[in-house]
């Protein structure tokens, strides 16, 4: 057999010095309200994970760094507890500047660098180090740009440049200002906060964490170190509590808050908050998921009025971007069943066209709301432009998966695609149109990736060849690398999505990626087709990719087939060899969930309902009672410091397997959590998955 050649050889070191190649490239792009400038995140290299603070010119297209951490006498070596949640849940493995807030104009710019608060004039050059007391978290610079508000030890200050650091509420037990854990692992709001659009009020979330059950983490390691206690709703417990005020003048905050006032005990979920020129808007979600209010705030008062209700018999979708005003009249996006599409609704009334799937809503202008949505082709994202009148113009149209910012008439479109690593970014007005230079790395491998529509239910598929010419004429052992889960998808025409998939195919596999039912992109009716059973149709969906696949590919040799995954792709690897060792042979499963009873309400009572009153949902989707039943190598790999998936589900599953006599590998990651952005360990768990897949499929070592 041929050496490998050096992109395949030195791939698993270099995929984790990269940060997955992600290090160097231009993201977390905004825009000022006017379109004048951009800001967006850059670290200066492949391997640098320190991210700079830049801006573009849209008129010239210059670049220019605004704000250096390094540059700064502030010491990030311990980063406040709640920045350290905060980046767990947005899956965040940068450093230096990682998140920021711009004010309307785009003047300025605010952030955290190590617990400090750092302010940055783009047309002065100046940059800040603010006095606060440090362990500053999330601070956002008010819309005017004169003040910066944030959260520090559980209360909400507000300083500024000429003003001394004060504290505008705060509370003994409760936390103010920021995002409870439900509302940013599984709904997507990473903040607890909002500025009025004079900036000189705040509305603001209170957190009461004490209903929720206390459990602990520790470190087996460092038998010395106390257990680190975390509050975790698991399914079918209590969740936190949550409210709203709103400081009326942060100049006087004697001034008695406003309460927010809305029906809690049947929305206890508090999905959006924003604060337009309009009123504050704010959404709200029932326990169930079935129904969803939109309220209209007083902000002198407090006072809610109902604008708008989703209801869905399995659950409501929320969509990043919506509720928003659009020129008075409530922008929505709801799900329609007669023509089962997802789309714009306006004042209740849809205005998308059918079969267009919104999956986010960008920019709200007087003309337009710019939007991506899959257009028939669920691996597909386009940016579209939809008016009033229902029209939907392409702003996008090359194949592969677009994210788009905007400002008045400047639009940031990023377009990965097949035909190129990585993802290139422009920048365009009706004058002129620029690229933002990225300094990632390429992965360097040759691909050989097809894109399948499998078997009677037309599932997505990807199945990723070797190229090197001693595979040419097979036979290949199969690897099946999904997530397979609801709520995200693999199978998308983004070539940076299937590095990992195309190295695992150079060992000599055939991979095979399959979205299975509910996944997006293809309707609200597939999406939901999980309700009530997440074991059965995901793994019936990967049986039924498989045989479909060596259909079209007669060198797929299914006598040795493997399975790997991480989270839900874990539980699904798990789940194939427990439940299925007439096809699948071996299983890597990482940090997979294993009783959904230990999961999170937010996202386990959305497709099972509550324990209590659907037990069966629960029995039918846990792996554990499967234990007796593993016949075949299994692999479970998990973090100790995991606060999403808790390492007790790969233990108690170990356990069952360990009281049926069942033999079975464990791979504990100390101090690693649901990410492994630690660069040894990346590298290894890449290596240790061959070996083992290798071992257990009987394949020699190249």
């Amino acid at each position: 057999m041929a050496e490998p050649s050096d992109a395949v050889r030195t791939f698993p070191r270099r995929h984790a010095r990269t940060r997955r190649f992600t290090l160097g490239a231009p993201r977390s792009f905004q825009v000022a309200a006017d379109g004048s400038v951009v800001w967006f995140l850059r670290s200066d290299s492949s391997e640098e994970a320190i991210h700079s603070l830049w801006t573009l010119d849209p008129t010239s297209g210059a670049e220019a760094q605004v704000v250096d951490p390094r540059s700064l006498a502030v010491d990030e070596g311990s980063l406040p507890a709640a920045e350290q949640a905060r980046r767990e849940r947005a899956r965040e493995s940068g450093e230096g500047v990682v998140s920021y807030s711009i004010d309307s104009a785009g003047r300025r710019a605010a952030m955290a660098v190590g617990g400090q608060v750092v302010l940055a004039d783009r047309e002065t050059g100046q940059v800040d180090v603010l006095d606060t007391p440090g362990g500053a978290f999330d601070p956002r610079v008010d819309p005017t740009g004169r003040r910066v508000a944030y959260v520090c030890d559980g209360g909400l200050r507000v300083v500024a440049r000429d003003e001394i650091d004060r504290v505008v509420v705060a509370e003994d037990g409760v936390t103010w200002g920021a995002a409870e854990f439900i509302a940013a692992e599984e709904f997507s709001r990473s903040r607890g906060f909002w500025w009025s659009p004079d900036g000189r009020s705040l509305l603001a979330e209170r957190v009461d964490e004490a209903p929720i059950h206390t459990w602990h983490i520790a470190s087996p390691v460092e038998p010395w170190s106390a257990p680190r206690s975390i509050r975790y709703p698991a399914a079918g417990t209590p969740n936190a509590f949550c409210s709203l005020a709103i400081v009326p003048d942060v100049d006087d905050p004697e001034r008695d808050r406003v309460r927010i006032a809305w029906d809690s005990d049947r929305y206890p979920y508090l999905l959006t908050a924003t604060w337009s020129a309009d009123a504050p808007l704010v959404s709200v979600l029932t326990r169930d998921q079935r129904t969803m209010a939109v309220l209209e705030v007083d902000p002198r008062s407090g006072a809610t009025r109902e604008v708008a209700v989703h209801e869905d018999p399995t659950w409501v979708e929320p969509v990043p971007g919506a509720p928003a005003w659009w020129g008075g009249q409530l922008l929505t996006v709801a799900d329609d069943a007669e023509t089962d599409t997802r789309r714009l609704h306006l004042d209740g009334v849809a205005i998308s066209p059918p079969g267009i799937q919104i999956r986010s809503v960008v920019d709200v202008s007087p003309d337009a709301v710019v939007v991506t949505a899959s257009v028939g082709d669920p691996t597909q994202v386009q940016v579209l432009a939809v008016s009033r009148d229902g029209s939907a113009d392409p702003i996008t149209e090359a194949e592969g998966v677009h994210h788009a910012a905007a400002g008045a008439t400047t639009l940031v479109v990023s377009t990965a695609g097949m035909d190129h690593d990585g993802a290139q970014v422009s920048v365009s007005t009706p004058q002129a149109r620029w690229t933002v230079a990225t300094r990632a790395a390429s992965p360097g491998l040759e691909t050989d990736i097809r894109f399948l529509e499998l078997g009677d239910r037309g599932l997505r598929g990807a199945l990723v060849l070797p190229t090197a010419p001693e595979f040419a004429d097979g036979p290949l052992p199969v690897l099946l690398d999904p997530y397979g889960g609801p709520h995200a998808q693999r199978v998308l025409r983004q070539r940076a999505g299937f590095a990992t998939s195309q190295w695992f195919a150079e060992q000599g596999f055939a991979v095979l990626i399959v979205d299975g039912r509910g996944t997006p992109g293809r309707g609200p009716s597939w999406e939901r087709e999980v309700r009530g059973d997440l074991a059965a149709p995901v793994l019936e969906d990967q049986v039924d990719g498989l045989a479909a696949a060596a259909e079209a590919e007669p060198r797929l040799d299914l006598s040795r087939v493997g399975i790997r995954g991480w989270s839900f792709g874990g539980y699904l690897a798990a789940l194939a060899v427990l439940a299925r060792p007439d096809v699948f042979h071996a299983a890597v499963a990482g940090a997979p969930v294993t009783d959904w009873r230990l999961y999170d309400t937010g996202y386990t009572e959305r497709y099972l309902g509550l324990p209590d009153e659907d037990p069966d949902a629960y029995e039918r989707s846990d792996l554990t009672p499967l234990a007796p039943r593993l016949e075949r190598p299994l692999m479970l790999i998990h973090g100790l410091a995991d606060d999403n998936v808790v390492v007790a589900h790969t233990l108690q599953l170990s356990r069952a397997l360990l009281e049926a006599g069942r033999p079975h590998t464990v791979l504990p990651l100390s101090g690693v959590t649901h990410m492994t952005p630690q660069e040894a360990v990346a590298e290894n768990l890449l290596v240790l998955q061959v070996q083992f897949l290798r071992e257990a499929l009987d394949i020699a070592e190249g």
